[in-house]
């Protein structure tokens, strides 16, 4: 149950943390930098809450933070193109496609090569 609970605190911890950047950079007005530092901040904060509760916990519920870091990688590989996908509707150039893949692959290869 530890590990399913770190693994989702990652994964939305990831998720917030990215999402409020992203959203902050779409959104940010130099007029008003408040109305978006604040939120992103407070957004932010519940974020890396969960990260930290997720290392903490995760170390003790894997017995190895290599395990516990390739959760986290492998959520942000997931939440990163996902979110800038929704906030921007941009699709990724050739080159940033193939560097996807390619770490896609690596993280792949270092869960399954022991």
């Amino acid at each position: 149950m530890n590990q399913l609970l770190t693994g989702l605190a990652l994964f939305f911890g990831e998720a917030l943390v990215i999402g409020v950047e992203m959203w902050a950079s779409k959104f940010f007005n130099p007029m008003r930098p408040l109305a978006v530092i604040i939120p992103a901040i407070a957004v932010s904060i519940v974020g890396v809450c969960l990260l930290v509760y997720s290392y903490t916990f995760g170390y003790q519920a894997f017995k190895n933070i290599w395990i516990v870091t390739e959760i986290s990688i492998a959520s942000i590989f997931v939440v990163e193109p996902l979110v800038a996908w929704l906030l921007f509707r941009e699709m990724p150039t050739t080159g940033a496609f193939i560097a996807l893949v390619l770490g896609v692959i690596g993280i792949i290869t270092s869960i399954v090569v022991k």
